[in-house]
């Protein structure tokens, strides 16, 4: 599996992604995420790509999408994270996390921490991203869709 950043040329396996009722609970589509991507450079659509299939799907967001959550200048937030729901249950998230301290310092010279929120209701992804070494630091901010716990990776 290779972590890749959003070019045109992968909008077909965009338009393929499948996520289910329940994780549109917690995340968002990668077509609103490209949208917004289209208004503001600092969003950045990454894909997770295994045998030609886009398993993971999520936005790297540096300055002011991090700015809820963190007061490191330094930082990049993970948003929209998600699983296709035909590839869950089979590693493809955990290894995207895995990939990623790697990923962000070959192509986000400068950052030294990585930031998600996540749900308080989610704890499936909770116990993921502990898994993968983020930390629970305390900090709890509202979201659109509830409480979220951020947590923090710092590389």
């Amino acid at each position: 599996m290779q972590l890749y950043i959003f070019e045109d040329n992968f909008m077909q396996l965009i338009e393929q992604y499948q996520l289910t009722e329940e994780q549109l609970k917690f995340t968002g589509t990668p077509q609103e995420c490209l949208e917004l991507a289209k208004a503001d450079a600092n969003r950045h659509s990454i894909l997770a790509i295994d045998e030609g299939k886009l398993v993971v799907f999520f936005v790297l967001h540096r300055n002011e999408g991090v700015k809820p959550y963190s007061n490191n200048e330094n930082a990049i937030l993970i948003r929209a994270f998600s699983t296709d729901n035909r590839h869950q249950g089979k590693g493809y998230a955990k290894k995207a996390l895995m990939l990623l301290p790697e990923f962000v310092k070959e192509h986000f010279s400068g950052i030294n921490e990585i930031v998600l929120a996540v749900n308080v209701k989610n704890e499936a992804a909770q116990g993921l991203y502990k898994k993968c070494g983020y930390i629970d630091k305390g900090e709890r901010v509202m979201g659109i869709k509830g409480e979220l716990i951020v947590m923090s990776y710092e590389l």
